[in-house]
């Protein structure tokens, strides 16, 4: 038999504690991991286990809620730079709704980090008060005092970081050689999902050695800047191509299965849904790996201690590009950030040619 758990890889532990609770279940819970740890995956293999009492994934209530279509599975995500009072207001509405066609509403709720103070004071009264046919789960990538009233309210179960290792064993399983596997592993971030994306990635090391060459790029110019915002933007685009190919053929999955059973329930707007958070998340990713392989050419100055150089300015660069890093995730628009580093950061061209002329 087909498990909903199937498709929750490298969380043994985890697992064995949600089938437990599945046993005895109660209305909140808090799953706490990194982004591609399986939490996503495994809220939804969760609902499905509470809603049909199965870990049989064949049948059709559990094939929907996996596929995040199923009626009585509403699931909740951030449309701004936090979860704030209109999804707030969201999650209350479904929390006094029934159930329509099983005897449980589940309501997930994702990237609970993000969500704001008012946010989770007006959703304090909701879990105080539990619906006996509701349940939450709630996603988030970390635990904040400030969402102490809630999460104290709620079972919490953990998923720790993926390792390379693990992801690119996954990945082998699934076919994929041995080399390639470890190449996307490494740059995966600890997602598994991106590592998907990345083994049909030709253009890795391309994307990695433009990032890095950046720093030798910069001139102090703003023609510098432009060319090299452009630069990494154009590959990040190519890098998303096969992401896109796979959104098109989940699209045209959906269109096939409505032509077969209707259009009730079909999905379409959770899907695009999804489709939209995984681009935003893939580009994110790939800045992130891209900025980090830039502040490691600034760090190499800093640590090199050449006569003449004064480090400060490249410890400089390594703060401002980590503080971009931290923006990222804020729905920051990815271009005027760019522009706005870029424009900080000192060139290494002139460090460059220091150390050929030393070497020569």
């Amino acid at each position: 038999m087909t498990s909903v758990w199937d498709k929750v890889v490298g969380q043994d532990t985890a697992l064995t504690r949600l089938r437990l609770l599945a046993e005895r279940p109660t209305h909140a819970y808090l799953f706490v991991g990194p982004e591609g740890a399986g939490k996503e995956v495994a809220a939804r293999a969760f609902a499905a286990r509470l809603v049909t009492g199965s870990d049989d994934a064949t049948s059709r209530v559990a094939d929907l809620i996996m596929r995040g279509a199923f009626v009585d599975v509403t699931e909740i995500v951030r449309e701004g730079a936090a979860v704030d009072s209109d999804e707030a207001q969201a999650i209350v509405q479904q929390s006094v709704l029934t159930p329509t066609e099983a005897d449980l509403r589940v309501v997930i709720v994702h990237e609970v980090h993000l969500m704001r103070d008012t946010a989770a004071a007006r959703l304090l009264k909701t879990f105080e008060e539990p619906n006996d046919q509701l349940v939450f789960i709630l996603l988030a990538e970390q635990l904040l005092p400030t969402l102490d009233t809630i999460t104290s309210r709620c079972v919490t179960v953990h998923f720790p970081a993926l390792d390379t290792a693990r992801i690119a064993q996954q990945l082998t399983d699934e076919g994929i050689d041995w080399d390639t596997a470890q190449r996307a592993a490494r740059s995966a971030a600890g997602s598994l999902d991106r590592a998907r994306i990345l083994v049909t990635d030709t253009a890795l090391a391309q994307r990695q050695a433009a990032f890095a060459e950046v720093p030798y790029q910069l001139d102090g110019s703003g023609a510098a800047v432009v060319k090299a915002v452009e630069s990494v933007s154009t590959l990040i685009e190519r890098a998303a191509e096969p992401l896109l190919a796979k959104h098109e053929a989940d699209l045209e999955a959906l269109e096939s299965r409505v032509k077969l059973v209707g259009e009730r329930g079909s999905g379409r707007r959770a899907l695009a849904e999804v489709h939209k958070r995984q681009l935003r998340k893939f580009k994110t990713d790939e800045l992130r790996e891209g900025l980090s392989l830039m502040a490691a050419e600034y760090h190499k100055v800093v640590t090199s201690l050449q006569d003449g150089v004064d480090p400060t300015i490249y410890a400089q660069a390594v703060r401002h590009i980590h503080d971009a890093i931290s923006a990222l995730p804020l729905n920051v628009n990815e271009s005027l950030l760019l522009h706005s580093l870029f424009a900080k950061c000192p060139s290494l061209h002139m460090i460059a040619g220091r150390r050929s002329m030393i070497g020569a």
